[in-house]
């Protein structure tokens, strides 16, 4: 993507036209699970446009973003292509990403505000890909655990304040035996907690300021007391999620798959399992979202543009969120009954929890904070933790470095 910051050339927003033509559609680590789907999917689609045929790639999970990155400078790139946020930025910004704001406006209230946004880059106008499927992560908790420390185990945390106080609690009772969460804090937990993480241009981030600072403070409060896990500084999702199911963490995000996986595994954290939404400070969770992006030099764009809606519509989307536990990111779409009603199964139980907070849920990661920020964040937030320098300081150096990343990648 060597390109950044190229023009996308004269009338690269228009998708006028005739839809015809092959379109090349890639997806991220799919094929394997839902090969029928999108062969149906795809069908249908050449069904209803004679004239267009659609050419299916999958590219496996690993190096997706280098592949795109080569694809990119070599001239590759498929006409429409499966991004996160964060894989659409250098692409929009090498002009290679469709502005779908000029391009297909007029689909943009069929889906859900959060969604849409969720592919805008600060500093630049424009929306760079059709938002596809979503996901949340309700936390878990165990019941048990809240009862042997005194709380309430009907009611887990909501808010921060009452989190770090519940998680002092249990630290407490327990000599340190049992800690509530298992993870240093990551970007978006700063922004659940309310924290400006970037300026509006998308020139700095800003995570650094008073709220910022105060967080990591709590944390690092809960870190020195046991009320965090104490290899919480290193710990990966799985090792956390085995932590939980061993109980010796008291809660922790998950997946519908997680149920599952508890009873079959853990039939004693099972029966004392508790669902809630994330604990937040602004009353929305977050939105992890997948996209469909454009590629602005296609040569069939208004058939890319028209296949990229195609897949991306409600009824698609539907289809698709009965397939896997993925939510549709369409309007309207989460009001129907299979993501409203439970029916005592524990699949069901999850996936009406997730889809309520989906529906105003927003993607506090900014798409501009890559994988190596992310580095970068944890590397400081560690050094807080472990006293080698200031919560200040480690945000003020953490913000530094990623503010000198976000000039470099230009």
């Amino acid at each position: 993507m060597a390109a950044c910051g190229a023009s996308g050339g004269a009338g690269s927003d228009s998708a006028s036209g005739k839809v015809e033509g092959t379109v090349e559609f890639q997806t991220w680590n799919l094929r394997t699970n839902f090969k029928k789907y999108f062969e149906g999917l795809i069908a249908d689609f050449e069904q209803k446009h004679p004239g267009t045929k659609v050419e299916w790639i999958d590219q496996p999970a690993e190096n997706y973003a280098d592949k795109l990155s080569a694809d990119a400078a070599g001239g590759t790139l498929p006409d429409v292509v499966n991004v996160s946020p964060d894989l659409a930025v250098p692409l929009a910004k090498a002009g290679l990403a469709l502005d779908l704001d000029k391009a297909a406006g007029k689909y943009r209230d069929e889906y859900l505000d959060g969604a849409w946004k969720s592919h805008q880059i600060p500093g630049m106008e424009g929306t760079y890909a059709f938002p596809w499927y979503l996901n949340t992560g309700p936390m878990f908790y165990n019941k048990k655990l809240f009862k042997e420390a005194g709380l309430d185990p009907e009611k887990p945390p909501t808010t921060y304040d009452r989190l770090f106080e519940d998680a002092k609690e249990m630290a407490d009772r327990s000599k340190g035996r049992i800690a509530m969460l298992g993870n240093a804090p990551a970007i978006e937990d700063f922004g659940r907690y309310g924290v400006p993480l970037m300026d509006e241009q998308g020139t700095k981030f800003t995570f650094d300021d008073a709220k910022g600072v105060e967080l990591l403070k709590k944390y690092k409060e809960l870190y020195d007391v046991g009320a965090l896990d104490s290899q919480a500084l290193t710990n990966e999702a799985e090792a956390t999620g085995r932590k939980f199911q061993q109980q010796s963490i008291a809660m922790n995000p998950g997946s519908a798959l997680d149920l599952g996986k508890f009873k079959k595994e853990a039939p004693s954290l099972y029966k004392n399992i508790g669902i809630t939404p994330a604990v937040s400070n602004t009353g929305k969770d977050n939105m992890y979202v997948q996209g469909l992006m454009v590629n602005a030099r296609s040569e069939v764009k208004p058939a890319a543009v028209a296949f990229a809606h195609f897949v991306t519509n409600a009824e698609n989307q539907m289809d698709f969120a009965h397939e896997v536990t993925v939510f549709p990111s369409t309007e309207g779409s989460l009001d129907d009954p299979f993501f409203t009603e439970e029916d005592g199964t524990d699949e069901t139980r999850v996936r009406v929890a997730a889809a309520k907070s989906l529906k105003t849920a927003v993607n506090y990661t900014p798409v501009l904070f890559s994988d190596q920020m992310k580095t970068v964040l944890r590397n400081e937030v560690a050094k807080a933790m472990q006293g080698e320098k200031s919560p200040r300081q480690a945000l003020d150096d953490a913000v530094a470095e990623c503010d000198r990343l976000l000039k470099s990648a230009g």
